[in-house]
């Protein structure tokens, strides 16, 4: 029986399988708009931390020493930024995932995201900027805004509409025009709505960077006038004095005094805290007679004391850069310490930021006649926010990560035995005295150098020492006495230049200082951990 042609029914076509790349670019789209809502919604918070910037505080808190070990020796300075980048990558692939995964099972890509959203909840909830109704109420919209991107998504995906009609054909079925132009429109309406998707991402983006940029706070700290000190006279007197000396003007020896946007920067800070100095307090507590609370207008009025303080970091190799000169202006440590009465007993003092970061040092270094500071101005304006605006510790002749905390909140006295600081857990000496350095600014190492006279120079430091002596050895000649600059005092650095004929070949220089003790620096080479490097700064150049 021959069948009539015309009452062909075509066969029915079946929605296509649905690509995963599709699947992967709206799981990764919805996945950046929900940390970019939770990052929007944290900036107008500010300075409460967003889900990345959270998640990435947790990592530093926990990470275990290989781990910050690794990041430091592959990202030196840039750290923080490739952990949150890192946090924002492993966050987008998780969101991929979830996008394939939910191509066949919705459910999938919800609960994923949900479960993201608990991280950071969680993270929020025990940062120290942020708190647990705070971190609910980002993780719901970031989970809300996530959720709904992806559904919008996956419902574009193209091969995901319903049978096409039947369709009456002669003979043989040709190709499906209606498939082959529903298919193009599926694939155009998909990228359209992804193209929005990831325009959100970056328009919520920049919008939580702008927020960030803290310009209520740089604009408060702008407004705050220092007291004018009669100590100011004199030290701008003697910086005038040391900039004018042959040994200063030496072409590439470090300036006297390090300007503040070339002061090195170091801190485990993921955000740098924005912090109001109307509503900012500084708590003394502990073992003390008398709990005593401060406001930023109390400080103000208090800082009395002006002096300059070379801080260096721990972690600062021969020859580094990670120190800085600077004047200090502010209240002495132990004139509050001495308000709130001091108990037996209390043998530290913990020092902690708004952000959380903590840190510790003897007791005794706030009375022992070095300078030791609640510092709330740096070079003649207040404190930089990088540099710990409102307030901060400054500690002559301890590193930075025992003594010199930024954006300081609280000061509590306890023992000695009783905490341990940030960095002590992480493997880092407990005590952390700044060791004698001498450092080769000019020429720089590996250089090519004229053929004549070239100046050798460069910056020693001995905080609460002093330097007395510079010498510089070239090749296997005997050392020579470098030529002294100006004095700031025993804090503040020092520095020094050598005049020296070059020969053809290269050459070897190296330096090293005496202290105010008498003592010149090792020559043994150790690393920075756990208490600092040793060794004389050594170069070499091609004349």
């Amino acid at each position: 029986m021959e069948t009539d042609p015309q009452s062909v029914e075509a066969p029915v076509v079946e929605p296509t399988a649905r690509p995963r790349w599709a699947g992967a670019l709206a799981g990764m789209a919805a996945g950046g708009v929900a940390l970019a809502v939770g990052e929007l919604a944290g900036s107008i918070a500010a300075p409460k931390p967003g889900p990345v910037i959270a998640v990435s505080n947790r990592v530093i808190d926990q990470a275990p020493v290989w781990f910050i070990d690794f990041g430091k020796a592959i990202f030196g300075l840039a750290d923080k930024p490739a952990l949150i980048a890192g946090t924002i990558i492993l966050s987008v692939i998780f969101a991929a995932i979830l996008g394939v995964l939910s191509l066949k099972k919705p459910l999938v890509g919800v609960a994923g995201i949900a479960a993201f959203g608990v991280v950071g909840f969680l993270a929020m909830g025990v940062d120290a900027q942020g708190g647990w109704g705070y971190g609910l109420l980002l993780s719901i919209l970031s989970v809300l805004a996530g959720v709904s991107a992806l559904i919008v998504l996956l419902n574009q995906v193209p091969g995901g509409s319903a049978r096409l009609a039947p369709i009456e054909v002669t003979g043989a079925a040709p190709a499906n025009p209606i498939q082959s132009a529903t298919g193009a429109l599926e694939r155009r309406s998909f990228l359209g709505w992804l193209a929005g998707a990831t325009a959100s991402v970056i328009g919520l983006s920049l919008g939580a960077r702008q927020l960030r940029g803290g310009a209520a706070v740089e604009e408060a700290r702008r407004g705050v006038e220092l007291q004018a000190l009669e100590g100011a006279e004199e030290i701008e007197a003697a910086v005038t004095a040391a900039d004018a000396s042959p040994v200063a003007t030496t072409e590439g020896v470090s300036s006297v005094i390090t300007p503040n946007d070339d002061f090195y920067l170091i801190d485990t800070a993921t955000l740098t805290p924005q912090v109001d100095p109307s509503d900012w307090k500084l708590t003394i507590k502990g073992m003390v007679d008398n709990e005593l609370t401060f406001t930023y207008e109390e400080l103000l009025e208090r800082s009395t004391t002006i002096a300059p303080v070379t801080l260096s970091c721990v972690s600062n190799p021969i020859g580094g850069n990670l120190v800085g000169n600077a004047v200090w202006q502010g209240v002495p440590l132990s004139e509050l310490l001495e308000e709130a009465g001091l108990q037996e007993g209390a043998t530290q003092i913990r020092s902690e930021s708004v952000d959380g970061w903590d840190c510790g040092f003897p007791t005794e270094a706030a009375f022992d006649g070095r300078t030791a500071l609640v510092a709330v101005g740096m070079n003649g304006e207040p404190l930089p926010v990088d540099h710990g605006f409102p307030a901060r510790l400054v500690v002559s002749g301890l590193y930075g990560y025992v003594s010199a905390t930024k954006w300081l909140k609280e000061i509590e006295l306890t023992t000695f035995e009783g905490f341990d600081g940030f960095w002590i857990p992480r493997g880092w000496s407990k005590l952390g005295p700044v060791k004698t350095q001498s450092r080769i600014d000019t020429p720089v190492a590996s250089s090519q150098i004229p053929v004549g006279s070239v100046p050798i120079g460069g910056v020693a430091w001995a905080p609460n020492k002093g330097i007395v002596k510079v010498e510089v050895q070239v090749d296997d000649e005997e050392w020579a006495e470098a030529e002294l600059g100006e004095s700031l005092g025993v804090n503040a650095w020092r520095q020094w230049s050598l005049p020296w004929t070059s020969t053809p070949g290269v050459h070897r220089i190296r330096v090293r200082a005496t202290d105010g003790d008498g003592v010149t620096q090792t020559d043994v080479v150790t690393p920075p951990a756990p208490n600092g490097a040793s060794g004389w700064h050594t170069i070499a150049v091609r004349a």
